[in-house]
């Protein structure tokens, strides 16, 4: 055995580990941690494949921010651990059934799995002096451009779908209105008043409260 292979089988054992606790742990917060050591361990998968770019965009992007972006999130909501422990069993038996289609799905595959004898060979850049960045690149955005793009499509619909889900309605909040604003004119809120010297503040008390769409005006007294 060789120390590739070893290194292999140890990082695809802590990966399968760490995705089982993920799903079986009950505490959230550590299901955020297990899912942060299988990225890493993935992302090892990754550089023994030859694929040092999947690897560091794996580093980065889940695991620097999807990651702790979750443990944030789990940090924050402050879930109640005895609820959550708590198993309905009205959804026992649709878990029950999702779970042994997961099952039977995986062992048709494995069954049929075959691997070609050219698969090693493709680990590394087809082309002479081209780096696995410059040939995943050069893949992704030719063959693959409009998949890329609907890729993009279906992760925005998704993201203005869980806009739309989270956002609450409130009543009593004042809100700026742009369009009464730039509509509104002087004469709906300015009101032009003589006033004699010899006259008196006490004496605005006389006008028509009506005069103006806000109510009656300030005065000094």
């Amino acid at each position: 055995m060789t120390t590739t292979t070893l290194i292999f089988y140890i990082l695809s054992g802590v990966l399968l580990s760490s995705a089982v606790m993920v799903v079986t742990t009950k505490n959230t917060v550590y299901g955020v941690l297990f899912l942060i050591l299988a990225f890493f361990n993935a992302a090892g998968l990754f550089i023994l494949a030859h694929a040092e770019f999947l690897a560091m965009i794996l580093i980065v992007v889940y695991v620097g921010a999807v990651a702790v972006l979750f443990l944030f999130v789990v940090m924050m909501v402050n879930m109640e651990t005895k609820k959550s422990q708590r198993m309905d069993r009205r959804y026992l038996l649709m878990g029950i059934f999702v779970g042994g289609v997961l099952v039977l799905e995986l062992v048709v595959v494995f069954m049929s799995w075959n691997t070609s004898p050219e698969a090693f060979e493709l680990i590394f850049a087809p082309q002479d002096g081209l780096s696995n960045t410059h040939a995943l690149g050069a893949l992704l955005y030719t063959h693959y451009a409009l998949i890329f793009q609907a890729a993009g499509l279906i992760l925005l619909i998704a993201m203005i779908g869980a806009i739309i889900l989270t956002l609450r309605q409130r009543e009593n909040v004042l809100k700026q209105k742009i369009g009464d604003q730039l509509a509104r004119q002087a004469k709906d809120s300015v009101q032009m008043v003589d006033i004699s010297p010899t006259s008196s503040f006490r004496n605005l008390e006389s006008l028509d409260d009506s005069a103006t769409p806000r109510g009656r005006t300030s005065r000094v007294s």
